[in-house]
């Protein structure tokens, strides 16, 4: 069956903050010069904000610029942060507060707002569709479509109705060629396609390996007796001290009687026994937690990585026919942990150089005046002054790295005039079993502590099951003959929806490698973590995967 095709000035790849707020903007300044600019955003969720997981205290900053009237428009940011609580958790139940004195300015969250940004992202396509944009939920982008001279022209959606085996089920419908004079890559962290381009252009030769992070959070209501809107918390120590790994929690009153609480586990850690999802359980039963969930109900759960390399991981964002944008990119600012402001201010730049390049009479021609842009942003300034951040917690450790922090921060007020690199890739760090402290996980009481699949429960995860597996293996037999003797396979622990499980061969030789796929929540932990870099993620059919509710 012939692919059918549609054509477009720009494809944005992924109904992100900075997908959104690029199309928007587009939209904006072509009103503004009377141009006509046709923009298409494709989505792999089901819908706009399925697939959009973040803490959120969200920094408005480039909303403002984008929308500067945007509480008239109703945007959903309703509960200003009122008040910063950090804490260094010394043990199980013990507890040091910090005073705000001694905290990085980065961590004070005056001026900012606790949100759903998955209903931030709604709100950003319903002004998008407004303006004229065509937005597409539900469609993922499987390939890159190139033409004769390497010159990115668009992508290709996934095919619809294939079976496990390959073969066409009833209904096939082959994937369309979404054509475009330049398509903006913002699939968020660890893109599928973004990672392509990465290598097939070189974009970070020469930078330092990127960093990422597994964040795991749940959305609960709790007791009105205990709730405080616009209450901000964040821990640092335990649990992930016991296995001397690098990390932090934060709990987020929002409004309707609900908080946010959640873990975020460097993924440099070193131990092949820590499980993320068992340090973020363990979490919740600290005092410190504990106190606002007791006498709550769990309302949903997801889990997603986040880009954390900082300055030093930035890659080139221009190639010939488009733009690597926000987390695609590596934009956030991990000093602050927030990165959506700093999405949205790269799709606002990539918008603006999007519109000159096609007011000009150019056609996929590379966007070399981006990088430009960039360097003379306030995006630029802020991710170079906090360069030292990632690197300096890495090397240090929690402690030692944020008494870094507050000196640039508080005490010289710029950067230091040198700079730290953390040069290792995350996936190289495992130590071997043998090398390891053995770490325990207490079973879930299923009142504050939780399984694994009764949390994939709550996250609305859906695949269609008959359809080829999502979790590329390049050689099959390593999980169980090299990562199994060496790290006891840690897919089986990194992974927070229950994806990886060894078994008991059916015919009796022995263990095997079973892989879940129904059960994925594109988090893609495993496609930066696997030590032998041997498990790829690739788009499933489109609309699979969580359908996350106010996260």
């Amino acid at each position: 069956m012939e692919r059918e095709s549609m054509e477009f000035d720009v494809l944005i790849v992924g109904a992100g903050p900075a997908g959104l707020s690029a199309a928007c903007r587009i939209k904006q300044l072509a009103e503004e010069g009377g141009q006509e600019i046709n923009v298409c955003v494709v989505e792999k969720g089901s819908e706009v904000g399925a697939h959009i997981l973040a803490g959120t205290v969200f920094e408005p900053t480039a909303l403002n610029e984008l929308f500067p009237n945007w509480k008239e428009l109703g945007a959903p940011l309703n509960t200003p942060v009122l008040r910063d609580d950090i804490f260094l958790l010394k043990s199980d139940n013990g507890a040091t507060k910090i005073p705000n004195a001694f905290v990085p300015k980065n961590m004070h969250n005056e001026g900012n707002y606790i949100i759903s940004l998955g209903n931030l992202c709604r709100w950003l396509a319903e002004q998008a569709e407004g303006m004229g944009v065509e937005v597409y939920p539900g469609f993922a982008a499987a390939e890159v479509l190139y033409d004769e001279n390497n010159v990115v022209k668009g992508i290709i959606t996934g095919d619809m109705g294939v079976a496990k085996d390959g073969s066409e089920k009833d209904g096939y419908m082959p994937g369309m060629e979404l054509r475009a004079k330049y398509t903006l890559f913002t699939e968020g962290c660890r893109g599928h396609l973004g990672k392509q381009l990465l290598r097939k252009f070189n974009l970070d030769e020469g930078k330092d390996p990127q960093h990422y992070g597994i964040g795991i959070k749940e959305l609960w209501d709790i007791d009105p007796s205990k709730h405080e809107p616009g209450l901000v918390v964040h821990t640092t120590g335990w649990p992930l001290s016991d296995s001397g790994s690098t990390g932090g929690s934060f709990l987020y009153h929002l409004e309707n009687g609900q908080v946010y609480v959640g873990l975020i586990t460097d993924l440099s850690y070193s131990n092949p026994h820590l499980s993320p999802f068992g340090e973020f359980q363990k979490l919740k039963t600290h005092p410190e937690i504990r106190k606002y969930l007791e006498g709550g109900k769990r309302a949903s759960y997801g889990a997603r990585a986040i880009t954390k390399g900082g300055f030093n991981s930035l890659p080139k964002m221009s190639f010939p026919g488009g733009l690597l944008l926000g987390c695609d990119a590596g934009t956030l600012n991990f000093s602050k942990i927030k990165g959506s402001h700093t999405a949205m201010k790269s799709g606002l730049l990539g918008a603006e150089t999007v519109v000159e390049a096609l007011k000009a009479g150019k056609d996929g021609e590379e966007l070399t005046s981006f990088a430009e842009k960039f360097k003379n942003s306030w995006l630029y300034k802020e991710l170079y002054e906090e360069r030292n951040f990632g690197p300096a917690m890495h090397k240090y450790g929690n402690v030692v790295g944020g008494a870094i922090a507050f000196f640039e921060q508080n005490i010289l007020h710029r950067s230091l005039p040198f700079t730290f690199h953390d040069t290792t890739p995350d996936y190289a760090t495992m130590k071997s079993v043998d090398e390891a402290k053995t770490l325990t996980y207490p079973k879930p009481d299923n009142v504050l502590t939780f399984d694994r699949l009764s949390s994939v429960f709550i996250s609305n995860t859906n695949h269609e099951e008959n359809q080829p597996v999502h979790l590329k293996l390049k050689d099959p037999s390593i999980p169980i003959q090299h990562n199994l003797p060496k790290y006891d396979e840690p897919a089986q622990r990194y992974c927070p929806a229950g994806v990886y499980e060894v078994v008991d061969a059916d015919d009796g030789s022995g263990k095997q490698f079973q892989i879940n796929a129904q059960n994925c929540v594109h988090c893609k932990t495993c496609d930066i973590k696997d030590p032998a870099q041997n498990i790829t993620w690739v788009t499933p059919e489109g609309g699979g995967g969580p359908n996350y509710p106010n996260m």
